[in-house]
């Protein structure tokens, strides 16, 4: 006999463990975004590819400048880290939706947030096997994993709404980024040293596959946790036919009707285009940072580590801190001032000296103060915006936009490098995807549009 389903929670003590429970899945899928995504596997990708290319590492004095053949197209080594990531947020693009569509279906969310995390965790941990010029395994795992991961979140992001009433979103989804740093810079840290003292006769290169082991399994472990502790819930406002023959046949269905009916919310329109342009730049600067340090300013992979790794603390702190400003002037008014300060940045990243460590690490210091809580109001500002019974759907286009149409800053950041040999050229160019996001978000009319989705307006909104 089946068990009944929980409706919402309206128990306050029985809310918190499940919000609880569901931060856990930001600490856990964190490792892989920061150790894997952010620091290693970009430039050890690229060091990869430039064996297959030139048959050595190239340096910042003596730069591989071969090319690889991709179907037939000539394609420069050090490009094959951001070209892949462009294909994988194409293909996210293509898939979240569906994702999304079947996820507002089920009422089984959870499993199928632990189904995408552990084929995620799996293509993660299988990046062990990246070795020697191996560089096509390590693009096809590096697509996977993406996937994979923008699949989970999308699930993870529409059980937000399930699980915190309106007013309290910002002060949830802060707390979930915030864990998710602390996670991420646990694993850091003890890579870190893993990578510094070598132990066990490990070369600098072995020890980086072991890293990226490491986060396959810490996203596959602490998966676990929102598992057991997260609710199933009833699908709402789903209209089911007796013509429906499969799931699939039901997502392209509902995926169709929210198409056609998105216009009837400009205001969330709007902010996904914004969201568009100015995660773009944003996900950008995280995924290159590594690859700009490296390749360009000539620092080691460890001061790398140490960089992202003091990023992700002070992000901690960040994400919190920028969640109780938004309490005081609003969500939108504080992602604003935070693109602002992200705008700085890539200016300052283009004038810092090579081999130089401490200005480095001075704008790591900077990016963590506006990295947790630009992404952290970003996505409780959109789930007041999202029409009721179709968070999951809606959630999707969210994450397409975040994974799987950021390609146009990835895309433009290898193009550019590729056109000019510079990655300060390239990475000046995103100041233009910060500066629409800010024109645009400007734009947003947040009242109206929680109005128009059909949710509570916050007591404490301002504007």
């Amino acid at each position: 006999m089946p068990l009944a389903l929980p409706g919402p929670l309206r128990d306050p003590a029985e809310r918190a463990r499940e919000q609880r429970a569901w931060y856990f899945y930001d600490w856990a899928n964190s490792a892989f975004v920061t150790t894997t995504g952010a620091v290693l596997f970009g430039p050890y990708l690229t060091a990869v590819a430039e064996a297959a290319a030139c048959g050595r590492r190239g340096t910042p004095e003596d730069p591989c400048t071969g090319t690889l053949s991709v179907l037939g197209i000539p394609v420069a080594a050090g490009s094959v880290a951001p070209y892949s990531i462009t294909v994988a947020t194409v293909l996210s693009a293509l898939l979240l939706p569906l994702v999304g569509a079947a996820a507002d279906r089920t009422s089984r969310k959870r499993h199928l947030l632990g189904a995408f995390a552990w084929l995620g965790a799996a293509a993660a941990a299988s990046m062990f096997f990246v070795a020697g010029a191996n560089w096509g395994l390590g693009v096809v795992l590096l697509i996977v994993a993406s996937i994979a991961l923008g699949s989970s979140l999308v699930v993870y992001d529409a059980i937000l709404c399930d699980i915190a009433p309106e007013a309290d979103r910002d002060r949830v989804s802060s707390r979930g980024w915030a864990l998710g740093y602390l996670g991420g810079g646990l694993l850091l840290a003890a890579n870190l040293v893993l990578i510094t003292v070598l132990p066990f006769g490990l070369s600098t290169a072995d020890a980086v596959r072991v890293c990226l082991l490491s986060a396959g399994v810490w996203w596959a472990v602490w998966t676990i946790v929102p598992l057991r502790g997260l609710r199933d819930r009833p699908p709402i406002a789903i209209v089911r036919t007796g013509a429906e023959a499969s799931a699939i046949a039901a997502a392209f269905s509902q995926l169709r009707d929210t198409l056609r009916h998105a216009r009837a919310y400009p205001q969330t329109l709007t902010f996904l285009l914004a969201y568009l342009l100015y995660n773009d730049g944003l996900q950008t600067v995280i995924y290159a940072a590594s690859i700009y340090g490296n390749r360009q300013l000539g620092l080691p992979e460890s001061m790398l580590v140490v960089a992202i790794l003091l990023v992700q603390f002070v992000a901690f702190g960040g994400a919190l801190l920028l969640g109780r400003l938004a309490a005081r002037v609003g969500s939108k008014r504080t992602i604003i001032a935070a693109l602002v300060v992200w705008t700085a940045v890539v200016a300052g990243a283009y004038f810092l000296p090579a081999r130089q460590v401490v200005p480095f690490l001075a704008l790591a210091v900077v990016i963590g103060v506006v990295l947790g809580g630009s992404q952290a109001l970003s996505r409780s500002l959109y789930s007041l915006l999202v029409p009721r019974g179709k968070q999951a759907e809606y959630f999707s286009l969210y994450q397409a936009v975040e994974r799987g149409t950021s390609w146009f800053g990835a895309l433009a950041f290898g193009v550019t490098f590729q056109l000019t040999g510079s990655y300060r050229s390239a990475i000046l160019v995103l100041i233009l995807f910060f500066a629409g996001g800010v024109a645009l978000l400007s734009r947003v009319d947040v009242r109206r549009g929680i109005e128009q989705a059909g949710n509570d307006v916050p007591a404490v909104l301002r504007t």
